[in-house]
């Protein structure tokens, strides 16, 4: 097997399963404003439910990863995570759009593991952009999964749900077939905890300060963005007066923005730049851009605005999973990438709730000022914390 084969196989793996999860991401405001009649504050809860199923169960899959395999542990999650869509398809109320959610959560906790599979079978020299790699698949996935999702819903949000399943099961099949269990450098002997929060796990991780820093970072930052998950798309509803396909559409722009920058551009930017000058761009590049997101005015303005959001994204993302990983032994990738991504769901947990909350009691402008406000406290970080507690360029 060629040395890129299995980064390649891994993308089109984590790809494919992302274009159902892109296909639900725009719509799922719409489908709660206006099929179930729920409130802001509610659809926040919607978006912050699946994070918070990620969150408990990242570590797990980290750990079983750790002990079983890599792919035996992607393919059952892409079988549970089309099961929630296939849910979400015949959703006729508030509780069992949540059920979905649940569901769909377990199954996305699937991409720590694809995360320590890169792990695997990269160097330390080219992790990050092995790194990139999960991230562009994200971005793809947001490029053409919104667009899809906008198409499809112009037929029913019924057939958007059963389009979602069909990519996840295509994933599943793809990656039973293709794609090969990597070469560890470790044998992992111990029992796998069944502990549904491994506390000392978390604790082990932490105990690090190199390992501490990055991941407490990384959740600031998740954190910020995570106050437009619910909100970016009702934003488009009800202030721009979008359709589903317009929403559509500015997802695929900061999908396809992600991509490019972080499947091509952000290896060469390290090279130009350093990972600590990337670090503070990205962080930049995301304050101003929610600054703006709020004032836009149209979709030509919504969109450019969009594109600098999707480059901060892009270069900080890969950036500082990758210095996580790096300061990581390797017997421990699985279960630190899973924490890692168990600390950014949790982000994404408090970060919906929060969104929705001042959306609708502050006024549609406070999930982006608050987030900027946030991303600023990164950006300081990354000037006057990060260089004295990491040696990297």
């Amino acid at each position: 097997m060629k040395k890129n084969t299995p980064l390649l196989l891994i993308f089109i793996t984590v790809f494919v399963d992302l274009l159902g999860f892109g296909i639900l991401i725009p719509i799922l405001p719409a489908f709660a404003k206006k099929i179930l009649f729920v409130d802001e504050a509610a659809i926040g809860a919607v978006i912050a439910i699946y994070s918070l199923t990620q969150f408990l169960f990242n570590p797990i899959l980290g750990r079983l990863s750790d002990k079983f395999g890599r792919k035996p542990v992607i393919v059952v999650s892409l079988f549970i995570n089309a099961i929630g869509y296939l849910i979400f398809a015949f959703t006729t109320s508030y509780t069992v759009l949540l059920l979905s959610r649940v569901i769909a959560g377990i199954g996305g906790s699937s991409v720590s593991v694809a995360q320590a599979y890169i792990a695997d079978v990269t160097t330390k020299e080219n992790r990050a952009k092995g790194m990139g790699l999960i991230g562009a698949a994200f971005g793809l996935g947001f490029v053409f999964g919104p667009l899809i999702g906008g198409l499809l819903s112009n037929i029913s949000y019924m057939v958007t749900g059963f389009g979602a399943a069909s990519f996840s099961l295509l994933a599943f099949t793809l990656t039973i077939l293709l794609l090969p269990e990597p070469e560890r450098k470790f044998i992992q002997t111990d029992n796998v905890k069944k502990k549904l929060i491994d506390f000392d796990a978390i604790k082990n991780v932490f105990k690090n300060p190199e390992r501490k820093i990055l991941i407490i970072s990384f959740f600031i930052l998740t954190f910020s963005f995570a106050n437009i998950y619910g909100t970016f798309a009702l934003l488009g509803i009800q202030e721009y007066h979008f359709t589903d396909m317009q929403n559509g559409m500015i997802f695929g722009i900061l999908g396809l923005v992600s991509a490019i920058v972080q499947g091509g551009l952000v290896g060469k930017a390290h090279k130009l730049l350093g990972k600590k000058n990337i670090l503070r761009l990205g962080s930049l590049l995301m304050m101003l851009s929610l600054i703006l997101l709020p004032y836009a005015g149209s979709f030509s303005l919504l969109a450019v605005v969009s594109v600098f959001l999707a480059c901060g994204t892009g270069l900080f993302q890969p950036t500082i999973i990758s210095l996580v990983s790096e300061v990581t032994p390797e017997a421990e990738q699985g279960v630190t990438l899973g924490v890692n991504q168990s600390m950014s769901s949790l982000a994404r947990v408090f970060g919906p709730l929060w969104g929705g909350f001042t959306y609708e009691y502050f006024g549609y402008q406070y999930p982006f000022l608050t987030g900027a406000l946030f991303t600023f406290f990164i950006f300081i970080i990354t000037i006057y914390i990060l260089p004295k507690r990491l040696k990297f360029k």
